[in-house]
């Protein structure tokens, strides 16, 4: 028996490496086998897993969007305002007016009405949605994009493994810049910097880079700079091998043909979710697209109208043009901000901070598609059934992708950090 069919007998079901499965695998094939460690079968593991190419693109609606407004509508009642429903390509399956284009996809999402937190500050959530800890002023906690692309990522890979698209987002804590996002302001130009200037070719760039280490070993990394000149180190080979990396040509949209383009919107988040694709089908692990404006307090069904114009399209070409490509069984995407918004509208016909009650949608990666998870109540304000907190969320992506939800990680401080504290996967989302 070989060490990479040891490590398929010892996944458990969730395609997870145990030690239980692990002492399982060896006492299959233990005369082979006597001196190989579970460190390496974990490896192993991760070879097996970055070959799969799992993936994750989280579009991320920054400012809480309302679940009335967007996928649990409430138009028989006096808290829904003035928004309709209509209905999807699942009988049954009502969403706001607006989602035209992802009614359209309902096969493939799945809507979790039932989502529950205690978060009503956008710091606050936004950290906790992102790493699955409340933030603390002792612990920078890694965004579980940054905790996927070191589960995942292949070392070798010349592109960033976590990119943020429309503006920055949470880092990658005590993970360490190596596995700190790489921001996209524009989706529609390439990376600034990234070319070599004309006088400079590849041989010339990497005499440079070996003057530049030459320097950083001379003595500084010996008189206390051990660390920084890590880190340093660490980012410029990062940068080196990108500016010299043909894979560069997937931060180009503009090669796509026009009716690709125009069917995910020509907006910066729908030429955002494009590119998401594009860096995806390249290697990249784990990509955040950012739509903002979500902070409805004023004039909210007109302000939502605006956005949901925008990410619609966008949402459903994604999931459109992964599946076209084969490659959403591998792709986990997600629809999701860091709460909900009041059911009852408040004078300025907006809709303030609400986090007891929100939605969250999800798409391939082994997800079903086509079904609503819980219920809120008539009036919106209380979840009816199948509460879903955050971190079963969160535990819900790293089962989609793969990951081990409980695998622990060292802090500077020498305490090991769950990846997910606690949580439990939602089942139905793969049932």
């Amino acid at each position: 028996m070989t060490e990479k069919t040891i490590v398929r007998v010892a996944m458990n079901g969730q395609g997870v490496l145990s030690r239980r499965g692990f002492l399982r695998g060896v006492g299959l094939g233990a005369a082979g086998l006597a001196g190989v460690s579970f460190t390496d079968l974990m490896a192993l593991q991760a070879d097996e897993l970055r070959k799969r190419q799992m993936a994750c693109i989280l579009l991320w609606m920054g400012g809480g969007p309302s679940q009335m407004d967007t996928f649990d509508p409430k138009p028989e009642h006096p808290n829904g305002g003035s928004i309709k429903a209509i209905e999807t390509a699942v009988p049954g399956i009502r969403i706001a007016e607006g989602w035209n284009e992802t009614a359209k996809v309902m096969n493939d999402v799945a809507l979790i009405r039932s989502m529950t937190n205690k978060e009503g500050n956008h710091q606050r959530a936004t950290y906790q949605l992102h790493t699955g800890y409340a933030p603390t002023g002792t612990l920078k906690h890694p965004h579980l994009g940054c905790v996927v692309a070191g589960e995942l990522g292949d070392p070798k890979f010349d592109l960033p493994h976590i990119v943020s698209i429309g503006g920055a987002t949470v880092g990658a804590g005590f993970l360490g810049v190596g596995l700190e996002p790489f921001v996209v302001q524009n989706p529609e130009q390439p990376p600034a910097n990234a070319v070599l200037p004309g006088n400079v070719g590849p041989h010339r760039f990497q005499r440079r880079l070996g003057l530049l280490k030459a320097l950083e070993h001379s003595g500084f990394e010996t008189t206390g700079g051990a660390d920084r000149v890590k880190d340093h180190t660490s980012l410029y080979r990062q940068t080196a091998g990108m500016v010299l990396s043909p894979r560069m040509k997937a931060f180009h949209v503009q090669d796509e043909p026009p009716a690709v383009r125009a069917a995910y919107g020509q907006t910066p988040f729908g030429q955002g979710c494009l590119l998401a694709r594009r860096l995806v089908q390249a290697g990249v692990t784990f990509v955040e697209v950012r739509s903002n404006g979500w902070d409805t307090h004023q004039e909210n069904h007109e302000r939502v109208g605006k956005l949901a114009g925008n990410v619609d399209p966008a949402f459903a070409a994604l999931v459109t043009d992964l599946k076209t490509r084969g490659m959403l069984d591998r792709t986990l995407v997600v629809w999701m901000g860091e709460f909900g918004r009041t059911p009852k509208i408040n004078p300025n016909a907006g809709r303030d901070h609400f986090p007891r009650v929100f939605n969250a949608a999800l798409a391939g990666g082994g997800v079903k598609g086509g079904q609503v998870i819980g219920s809120s109540s008539a009036d919106g304000t209380e979840v009816k059934d199948a509460p879903v907190s955050v971190n079963d969320l969160l535990a819900s992506f790293c089962h989609a992708l793969k990951i081990d939800a409980h695998k622990e990680n060292m802090s500077p401080v020498g305490r090991p950090i769950k990846i997910v504290d606690g949580g439990k996967v939602v089942k139905q989302l793969f049932a």
